[in-house]
Parts: C-alpha cells; structure tokens; sequence
C-alpha cells in the first residue's frame, strides 16, 4: 500500500484493514514479518493485510503520524480503530483485532 492507492484500499474498504508500517533496514520489524504473514494467512476473507514502507511512502507515513517502526494500524469503515506499536505477539495482536473489530 503506498500514498497513491491507500484512499482507495484502506480509507475505502468495504473489509477492515490491518497495515504494517515498516522499514527495510528495521530489525524488529524483519522480525514482525512472520506474525503479520500468519495473521494475513489466518485472517483472510475477513480482514485485508497490507505493508507501506515508511521509506518509500514518507507523506502517508507523516500523515498518520507514525512515528515508531513496526506500527500496525488497524482500519474499519475508513477510520483507524487500533494501533498497535513495536514487536508483539500474534495473539496479542489478535486480541486488539477482535477487540477493535469482533470476531
């Protein structure tokens, strides 16, 4: 997802949306891949997994005022729900999925 389409796939989305704010050169975020592919993999048909990398997409990055790598925002009806910041584990993230969106 980047600064072109994110209106349309995220703001737009008839599902919600997770997206995982990363960086190449990000240790904690190398590590986080796994866990957001499982969740992706586990979540799918129900919720829509995305990645912007903050070095490419520096506007939207700014926008939404993420300012700590790896942050995962999570999106329902085109406003964010939950955010959740650094390393965590899958079923921590699942817990705020859920909190945020049922399930």
């Amino acid at each position: 997802m980047n600064d072109r389409n994110f209106e349309h796939e995220v703001l737009q989305s008839k599902e919600p949306v997770l997206v995982d704010f990363w960086a190449g050169w990000c240790v904690p975020c190398r590590l986080m891949t796994p866990v957001v592919e499982g969740l992706e993999a586990e979540l799918k048909g129900s919720l829509k997994v995305g990645k912007t990398n903050v070095d490419d997409n520096p506007e939207l990055a700014t926008r939404l005022s993420v300012l700590n790598i790896p942050t995962l925002i999570l999106f329902k009806d085109g406003v964010e729900v939950t955010r959740i910041i650094g390393v965590n584990s899958k079923e921590s993230i699942m817990a705020k999925i859920r909190g945020a969106v049922g399930g």
